[in-house]
Parts: structure tokens; C-alpha cells; sequence
């Protein structure tokens, strides 16, 4: 009913961007974790340990940077709404790459190539989205947003459970029993493209500002804006840190850790990822609307430090519905701090940067990060028996510990005014 009511509030334009942006990010985010329910699969293909195949997955990490920095400067200079479609079409054109490598080599570079228009999507959209949006109901929106990332992993893991189902009851063989066939659905999105040429609208506030009016606009503004806020830039980053360390931390190797730690099948598998999702989705549209309520800070740091009491039902259950219940309670709380992001680095972020400022403290936050499910699997190898249980605990006790006292250190500017860019 809320949800219904403050869809309702919105004007058409308005509901229409933030379609658009939620999409767009939640197909972004199903393209990126199709790799991790396949990874021992590709390890197969091409003949890898797993510890190496994960190396794609940093590959993508690592590159988002560059997207961020890449794409957040064409929006400034060209706007918001274009690049968000070029960005759309490029991850699309990446991952059906990646379905057609034929080598290592070629695969890596595939999902490098990608990382970089990943690494566009979430700052350009999260631009256009909010700058669309009243302040009113802020944070219920940012909540919903983010977790377009959550509804991508639920769809993923949907799509991995019935590719299961269909070669078991259906008899598919070949290519389209393949992992190279969910990376082929996975190119899909590009049709998104369609909806935003014909229905979105450009961002209000790039549109008033010198750049939307054709006003001529200094050489070198830009990169003087960004040198003006390098120490501001800097805490967001290691804040992103923090926080891509706790959600990557407790999602990528998760599959994994359910088929090699609890022996679960294929749609076991699928069926509890799902439902951890769901527990992410939740969180996050809580905690946005509750930051409203008692502020930024305060929900970001309840809910990291609710996540280490999940610990025990998190990593440590045995039964199915144990498993389930501890995946459900762990993504509320780390996917719960993460919707307060969309709002909270915006409201941070001055006007002239918004669209490069929030993407690139994100993804360099993933570029620092980016190695943390290399490090995982190796320490899981070398200490303990490949098994994952006893590095997942590690990983939210410290990292819930760190996404709790950098926000605590941090400034709040709820309900800032994002009308001019």
C-alpha cells in the first residue's frame, strides 16, 4: 500500500524516470551475477580452478571506475538521459560477448569490458532518478532503487534454477544448456533502450543548468569542480569501500558456498539465493524509509551492526529452512544499509559533479574491493579446506564493524536540494 501511494505521488515524468533508472540498474545487476552461479561451470570449460575463474568477476569490480568516470563526464556534458541509454546498450553488447568467448583470455577481457559500462549505470541513473524525484519520500526511493541491484541477483538466480529445470525435465543439450546461454539472455536489456528514447525525460536539474541550456561553460570547469572536492571525494570512497566489502562479501560466493559447503543441488541452490534476495529487497525499501524518519546515519549503522548478530543463523545453520532464514535476516540488514546509499551520497554530492562524484566514490569503492572474493576463495583454500563458512563470518563481523564507524564518522545532509545541477 505505501509503495502504491508514493508511486501515486510522483507526476508521470517523474514515475517514468525512476522506472527507467530502477531497471536499468536491476538488469545491469542480473547481467553481473549470472557469472557468479556459473563459475564452476566456466571453470570447466576452460580448464581452470576456481580460485582463477573468480578473477573475472574482479576484472569487472576493477574496471567500474572507469565507467563511472567515463560515463558521469558525458552526462555532464551531454546529459543524463542519453548517456543512460548508450550505458544500457554497451553492458548488453559486453555480456553477449562473454557468451561467445572462446577462450580465457577472451572471456576475461569480455567482463572487463563490461565492468566499464557497469560502472556507468548506477552513478548516471542515480543522477537522473533523484534529480527527477521530490525530496518528499527521498529515502523510500532510494531504498527502492538500490535494490534494483537485488532484484537483478533474485532474477538471476530464478533464471540459473529454471536453465536447471529445463535441462533435467526438457532434455536441453548443446549451447542452450549451456552457462553461455544465460550470458546470451543476459544481452537482453538493450531493449530498454526502446522505453527510455520514447518515454523518459531528461533530468530538470541538468536541464536548467549552464550545460542543459546550451550556455557556454569554461574548459577546465570540470576537472576544477572535482580538484575542489577530492577530500570529499576521498571519504566517499573508503566509505563505498566499506560497503562494497560487506555486500560482495556476503553475495558472490555465496552459491558457492551453498553447493561446495551444504552439498545443495542446482535448484536448492537457486531456491535459498532467492530467497536471501528477498530478505535484500525488503531491507532495503525498509531502511530507505526509516532514514527518512531517524536520518541517514542512524539506519546505515543499525543495520550493519543487526547483520553480525545474524552471524551464527547466517553461516553456521545446517537445514534448509535454517540456511534459508539466516540468508533472508543477513541480506535485510546488509542490503537495508546499502538502500540508504542512492540518497545519502547524492545529498553529498554538490550539483556540478552529481553525476560523476556518487559513481565514481561507488565504483572506486568496488575497485578497492574488487579483490576481496579472490581473497575469500584463497584464504577459504589454503586455511580451511575450501570450506567458506568460517571467511563469510570473518567478513561481516570486521566489515560490519567498518561500515559502522566510517558512516559514524561521516557528515548527513538529509533532504538536500537536488534541483539544480
Amino acid at each position: 500500500m505505501a509503495f502504491v501511494q508514493q508511486m501515486r505521488a510522483l507526476s508521470r515524468p517523474q514515475r517514468r524516470a525512476f522506472t527507467a533508472c530502477f531497471l536499468g540498474w536491476s538488469l545491469d545487476s542480473f547481467d553481473f551475477f549470472i557469472l557468479t552461479f556459473c563459475l564452476d561451470e566456466v571453470a570447466t570449460q576452460f580448464h581452470l580452478s576456481h580460485t582463477t575463474v573468480t578473477e573475472s568477476i574482479f576484472a569487472t569490480l576493477a574496471m567500474r571506475p572507469v565507467g563511472a568516470l567515463l560515463f558521469g563526464w558525458l552526462a555532464e556534458k551531454f546529459g543524463r538521459r542519453p548517456v543512460l541509454m548508450a550505458n544500457i546498450v554497451c553492458f548488453s553488447v559486453f555480456e553477449l560477448a562473454s557468451a561467445f568467448s572462446p577462450s580465457w583470455p577472451l572471456f576475461l577481457a569480455s567482463r572487463a569490458l563490461f565492468g566499464v559500462a557497469m560502472g556507468g549505470e548506477w552513478g548516471v541513473g542515480a543522477a537522473l532518478a533523484l534529480e527527477s524525484l521530490p525530496a518528499e519520500g527521498r529515502g523510500f526511493f532510494s531504498g527502492l532503487l538500490q535494490e534494483g541491484y537485488v532484484l537483478g541477483n533474485l532474477v538471476a538466480a530464478a533464471i540459473y534454477g529454471l536453465f536447471g529445470w529445463l535441462i533435467v525435465h526438457m532434455g536441453l543439450h548443446g549451447f542452450f544448456a549451456s552457462w553461455r546461454m544465460l550470458f546470451v539472455v543476459g544481452s537482453l536489456p538493450a531493449l530498454l533502450v526502446f522505453y527510455v528514447n520514447a518515454r523518459v525525460e531528461e533530468s530538470p536539474a541538468w536541464k536548467s543548468s549552464p550545460r542543459g541550456r546550451r550556455a557556454i561553460v569554461p574548459r577546465g570547469d570540470f576537472l576544477r569542480q572535482m580538484l575542489k572536492y577530492m577530500p570529499r571525494l576521498a571519504f566517499l570512497t573508503l566509505l563505498m569501500f566499506a560497503f562494497m566489502s560487506f555486500s560482495h562479501g556476503t553475495q558472490d560466493l555465496y552459491p558457492t558456498f551453498l553447493k561446495h559447503d551444504h552439498g545443495f543441488a542446482h535448484g536448492r541452490v537457486s531456491w535459498v539465493a532467492m530467497i536471501s534476495n528477498i530478505g535484500a529487497f525488503a531491507g532495503g525499501i525498509v531502511c530507505g524509509t526509516l532514514s527518512e524518519r531517524f536520518g541517514r546515519k542512524r539506519a546505515i549503522i543499525a543495520a550493519a551492526l543487526l547483520a553480525i548478530l545474524v552471524i551464527p543463523l547466517w553461516a553456521w545453520s545446517h537445514t534448509v529452512l535454517l540456511v534459508a532464514l539466516g540468508g533472508f535476516l543477513m541480506q535485510f540488514m546488509v542490503q537495508g544499509a546499502f538502500g540508504v546509499i542512492p540518497a545519502h551520497l547524492n545529498e553529498l554530492s554538490p550539483g556540478p559533479v552529481r553525476s560523476v562524484l556518487p559513481g565514481l566514490a561507488y565504483q572506486l569503492g568496488a575497485f578497492f574491493s574488487s579483490w576481496n572474493i579472490v581473497l575469500q576463495a584463497g584464504i577459504a583454500a589454503r586455511f580451511f579446506g575450501g570450506r567458506l563458512a568460517p571467511v563469510l563470518a570473518i567478513t561481516v563481523l570486521l566489515i560490519g564493524l567498518a561500515v559502522a564507524g566510517v558512516t559514524a564518522l561521516g557528515p548527513e545532509a538529509r533532504g538536500a536540494d537536488l534541483s539544480t545541477a
